[in-house]
């Protein structure tokens, strides 16, 4: 979903209560207005959730064996970037045994470091970390190390060139433009983080790295189908590929339908070509091809999303509501968009309890923060219930995320107003 499509869906949030004047008689049972008076776990209580890592209180933990020595920084050569973050499984516990750290370059993986105990990791990219077992499956054919950017045409290995130079050399760093980390674990798949742009001088903390477990597939980011779409639907399909990436729409619609008439349950072909459509303005049409994605392929997530999209444009809020809530039996975990487009949708209906069961759900899996504007609705949820504390936590992380979004003024007038709230209780409590 485009950004901007984001920012009215969740201004719609702010319309029903800028500063926060509506819904106030909502609370959970008889709360009074003071800070912390929600009922619901740790929300408000300034807990760390898994979706906000937070580094050990004494020291940056490091494994055995791989503990990066110091460096010289030497003229014209790259610096090592040093990493740290955490693992933790979807229930927010530590895993139990150590995991291994991957880094995926072009296809090609190298393992940088352990996470310990706790599932903490650190480690410096690229600096032969000792002590971190290589498969021979993961190295570079001949040479014994890893090729940052193999795939990406840049010509640049490890050894770097002149373009492979650090913030500190007054150049971006491009070693690791096509690169991303995971967590290796038996059982599980892993979320990435982007190493794309990463700087010798960047903070290190990378955040939370969620484990999911493997289970028999009831959602997918691909659709299964795609093995059995005979061949000239296929072809035509690629060519639709080919002709969206230059631009041409025109060839990549007429191909795209080709593709589905060849073969009627293709649903990737149905999900690019209602794409193709809502983006030219027809958007029944559009909604029609999502619909037969989902009819070839109910297990497939991405025309859900689509579908639901086309509903927060138009405030259909219970069709958004329903959409997800069958898209969220999927498996979606790396897809935090189906919890909080239900909130939203949820929270314009009135339904605040699902909306804010929805929108934790998104901050668990969102550890990328690719939805900023998700705090932004769990504070006025937060406040709603009379737990100002807790609003005021999520109103500055969202401030902290998005400082110039659309909806940055009004979230600074509500913490505002939540700091006032909890600063005049805690007066009231000092002369009891």
């Amino acid at each position: 979903m485009a950004p901007r499509t984001l920012v009215r869906a969740i201004t719609l949030v702010a319309a029903a209560g800028v500063l926060l004047q509506q819904g106030f008689g909502q609370g959970r049972g008889a709360a009074p207005p003071a800070g912390g008076g929600g009922t619901s776990g740790t929300i408000g209580t300034g807990t760390p959730s898994i979706g906000t890592t937070t580094a050990p209180s004494t020291s940056i933990p490091t494994n055995p064996g791989n503990n990066p020595s110091s460096t010289t920084n030497l003229p014209g050569v790259p610096q090592p970037i040093p990493i740290s973050g955490r693992v933790m499984l979807e229930d927010g516990t530590a895993p139990t045994e150590s995991v291994v750290i991957e880094r995926v370059c072009g296809g090609s993986t190298r393992a940088e470091g352990y996470t310990d105990s706790k599932g903490y990791f650190f480690f410096q990219l690229d600096q032969r970390n000792s002590g971190v077992m290589q498969d021979a499956s993961e190295m570079n054919s001949g040479s014994g190390q890893m090729n940052p950017n193999r795939g990406t045409g840049s010509g640049m290995g490890l050894g770097g060139s002149s373009g492979a130079t650090t913030r500190g050399m007054g150049t971006d760093d491009m070693r690791y433009m096509n690169c991303d980390l995971r967590a290796k674990l038996a059982g599980y798949r892993s979320q990435t983080v982007s190493l794309a742009n990463r700087r010798a001088m960047d903070n290190p903390d990378i955040g939370t790295i969620l484990l999911h477990r493997l289970a028999p597939s009831v959602g997918t980011t691909v659709s299964a189908n795609d093995l059995e779409v005979p061949k000239d639907a296929r072809k035509a399909f690629d060519k639709a590929q080919e002709s969206a990436k230059k631009g041409k729409l025109d060839d990549a619609l007429k191909n795209y339908s080709k593709a589905v008439e060849l073969y009627r349950p293709y649903a990737a072909a149905w999900y690019e070509l209602g794409k193709l459509q809502a983006t030219g303005g027809d958007p029944y049409t559009a909604r029609g091809s999502f619909g037969e994605a989902i009819k070839a392929d109910p297990k497939y997530v991405p025309p859900y999303l689509a579908i639901a999209e086309q509903g927060l444009e138009a405030k259909k809020w219970r069709e958004v509501v329903e959409v997800t809530d069958r898209a969220s039996k999927l498996d979606v975990f790396d897809y935090p968009q189906v919890y909080f487009f239900n909130a939203v949708a949820n929270y314009n209906m009135k339904n605040v309890d699902a909306a804010e069961k929805s929108a934790l759900q998104a901050e668990r899996l969102d550890t990328r923060h690719r939805y900023p504007q998700n705090y932004f609705l769990l504070g006025n949820i937060l406040a709603i219930h009379h737990d100002y504390d807790g609003a005021a936590e999520k109103l500055r992380t969202y401030l902290k995320l998005a400082p110039d979004s659309e909806d940055a003024a009004t979230a600074r007038k509500q913490l505002a107003q939540m700091e006032k709230i909890t600063a005049s209780a805690q007066a009231q409590k000092q002369d009891q």
